[in-house]
């Protein structure tokens, strides 16, 4: 069985949320188990939107990082120079992306000549970078695998960060391009592998985002908990942690506390970093909003902690988001047992996979009195069998090494083996 791995995308350990922490974490779980990894990824940066320390004075230049494995793996991180926009637009993402896909070119050509990987997989976004994985596979031959995060094209368009239809219309082709030359392609929700599948005209395998469900686990004694992080044993906390952009929605939550102001001892937390926070600050602000506390991303050795202070966790997008990207904060929140308020339209994967487990409550996207109705249930209705729902969910579908157990067996030994044989385009769970 082949154990040497290409992974390309800018995001990557040790950012704390999202795209690069998931990354992180499956990769070194393969280095831990075997294999000799090699990463092309920039700098950390997400979600605050600047290179973070000790990496700051780096940012300019290539560096390399290489950890060994008791298992005789190895991880070899290759750190590409990236321009990262303070306020990202439409505008500023494309130029994110082409500065990386340059960056990493360069370094992909001194890999090149080297030792010969026997599989590469490349990460949307950006679905660029699936360029940089089939330059490798057309010259070394190796297997390549596109792994789906976030439907990108989609969500600039329908987003309205991209307004040129020629421009959207060209990057589909790219896509297509690129689904034609894969092996393999993933996806971490049901609801995208049914879109990709329409486009791709391929096989589509989940491959869901991994949870250490010994790092983040339910606690009791929420009183405790909240006096720990500044509250009253007594307030209601209603949490919303993770990255703040406009494609969640966010505002819908200040809305909300303005609709219940005078409970007092009702609590609306907003924490985590991103190009939004300030001007949701500056809303709160006008609208005298005294039951809202923004803070800071939370230091990983208190954030289990931090989330089992909540008494409700919102998972907010904006409707036209759907299907296109998948809220990796949803994981942790089952993981710990919590009470998830998700606001997803019938239909799409989101809701679809909350219904079918009975693990939160479920409201209409982008509907506010949906929204309200929602936090009002969840203060008040008998909310444990959700809460239970959610950790045996995480327990059966989210523990990284069943996920990276079953994705080595379906899509790195069947290839390796070469036994890839499929009539027709389907979606497997993996």
């Amino acid at each position: 069985m082949g154990k040497t791995l290409l992974f390309i995308g800018y995001n990557f350990y040790p950012e704390p949320t999202g795209i690069g922490k998931y990354s992180g974490e499956q990769v070194e779980w393969l280095a831990k188990n075997g294999y000799e990894c090699t990463v092309l990824a920039s700098y950390p940066y997400y979600p605050f939107w600047k290179v973070q320390e000790p990496y700051y004075k780096h940012r300019f230049w290539y560096k390399t990082e290489v950890q060994h494995f008791k298992s005789g793996g190895k991880l070899t991180v290759h750190r590409c120079p990236m321009y990262v926009p303070g306020k990202p637009s439409g505008i500023k993402r494309i130029l994110l992306d082409f500065s990386f896909l340059v960056s990493a070119f360069f370094m992909l050509l001194i890999l090149l000549p080297k030792k010969k990987f026997d599989f590469v997989v490349t990460v949307l976004p950006s679905v660029t970078l699936g360029l940089l994985g089939m330059i490798y596979k057309k010259i070394r031959g190796a297997k390549l695998i596109c792994h789906v995060h976030d439907m990108q094209i989609e969500a600039a368009r329908d987003l309205g960060m991209i307004k040129s239809e020629k421009a959207i219309n060209t990057l589909f082709k790219l896509e297509k391009f690129i689904f034609d030359e894969c092996d393999e392609v993933t996806c971490v929700g049901e609801g995208m592998a049914r879109k990709v599948r329409m486009k791709a005209k391929k096989n589509v395998s989940l491959f869901f985002n991994t949870t250490d469900l010994d790092l983040f686990h339910p606690l009791s004694d929420k009183a405790s908990l909240k006096k720990m992080f500044g509250f009253n044993a007594t307030d209601k906390i209603i949490l919303y942690s993770g990255a703040i952009g406009e494609k969640q929605g966010i505002e819908t939550i200040l809305y909300a506390a303005k609709e219940y102001d005078n409970l007092k001892n009702l609590k609306f937390v907003i924490c985590g970093s991103g190009p939004y926070k300030e001007k949701l600050q500056e809303m709160a602000s006008k609208l005298a909003l005294q039951n809202v506390v923004f803070l800071p991303l939370q230091p990983i050795e208190k954030f289990n902690q931090f989330l089992n202070m909540a008494d409700v966790h919102l998972i907010v997008q904006k409707a036209n988001a759907g299907d296109l990207v998948m809220p990796s904060k949803l994981n942790t929140v089952l993981a710990i047992g919590g009470l998830a308020l998700v606001t997803a339209n019938k239909g799409s994967g989101m809701h679809t996979l909350i219904e079918r487990h009975n693990m939160g409550i479920l409201v209409d996207a982008e509907n506010q009195e949906a929204l309200n109705a929602g936090i009002l249930r969840a203060i008040t209705e008998s909310t444990e069998e959700l809460a239970k729902n959610a950790r045996v969910y995480a327990e059966s579908h989210l523990a990284i090494s069943k996920i990276m157990m079953n994705f080595e067996k379906a899509c790195l030994v069947k290839q390796s083996q070469k036994i890839r044989h499929i009539q027709q385009p389907a979606i497997n769970q993996i």
